[in-house]
């Protein structure tokens, strides 16, 4: 019989290791095996906690790989004070609606404001980015690392302070990107990230700041028309 009080402490485990980066977004969660050993819990247990997690959208399973992180909500903290909690795909396309004005204004901003140094470390973000390919954890902290260099790039506080305090959980981790069986589609769909952050930085580069905008308002429509492509059939109604 399974031990409610074992489940729950799992459960509050494992979650509070995705949510505080831990364990993060894209990266395999310990085996099954693992668990049982570290927790002193039950296969059942486990299996049970996987399941509660699967359902709040921090964990998703593929069959003969193990459970990896998703992003997780935007929680709060009193330093930051955060837009609020992101948990549901409406949530994250009014996110995206909110990041396309945001960050379309700071990169007009950065198109005139921009050092040599912030130049230099938005093309460290494009190299870094690309050279994670293959990584999901990866590509997303450097993808969240180019957007908040654009932000810093504006010379707007408020601006950074917004982005910041998304954090990494603003760029989304959808379940096909740790689906390592469609490396193809995903290679495609990193592709056009890159593509499309490197249409930001040229625009900065040129100090023109209505291309600079319209890339970055771009760039972000084209995520969220990923983001309706990338869920599950069973969330797209």
């Amino acid at each position: 019989m399974m031990n409610p009080n074992l489940t729950s402490s799992l459960i509050g485990h494992l979650r509070s290791s995705i949510i505080s980066g831990t364990i993060a977004p894209g990266q395999k969660l310990p085996s099954e095996n693992a668990l049982i050993a570290e927790h002193g819990v039950s296969r059942t247990v486990v299996r049970e906690a996987i399941t509660r997690l699967q359902a709040e959208g921090l964990v998703y399973t593929r069959r003969g790989s193990g459970s990896f992180a998703l992003t997780p909500p935007a929680v709060e903290a009193a330093s930051l004070q955060p837009v609020g909690q992101v948990r549901t795909l409406e949530e994250r396309r009014h996110l995206m609606d909110y990041r396309a004005g945001l960050e379309s204004e700071a990169a007009a901003l950065a198109a005139r404001r921009r050092s040599e140094d912030q130049l230099r470390a938005l093309r460290g973000c494009l190299a870094a980015f690309n050279q994670a390919a293959g990584s999901p954890a990866e590509s997303l902290r450097h993808d969240f690392t180019f957007h908040r260099t654009v932000a810093e790039a504006s010379g707007n506080p408020f601006m950074v302070h917004a982005v910041g305090s998304l954090g990494p959980a603003m760029i989304a981790m959808p379940r096909q990107r740790l689906d390592l069986r469609g490396g193809t589609a995903e290679d495609v769909r990193l592709a056009q990230v890159s593509v499309e952050h490197d249409a930001v930085v040229a625009a900065i580069e040129a100090g023109d700041a209505v291309a600079a905008a319209a890339a970055m308002r771009t760039h972000l429509a084209n995520s969220k028309h990923r983001l309706g492509q990338e869920t599950h059939p069973a969330e797209r109604g």
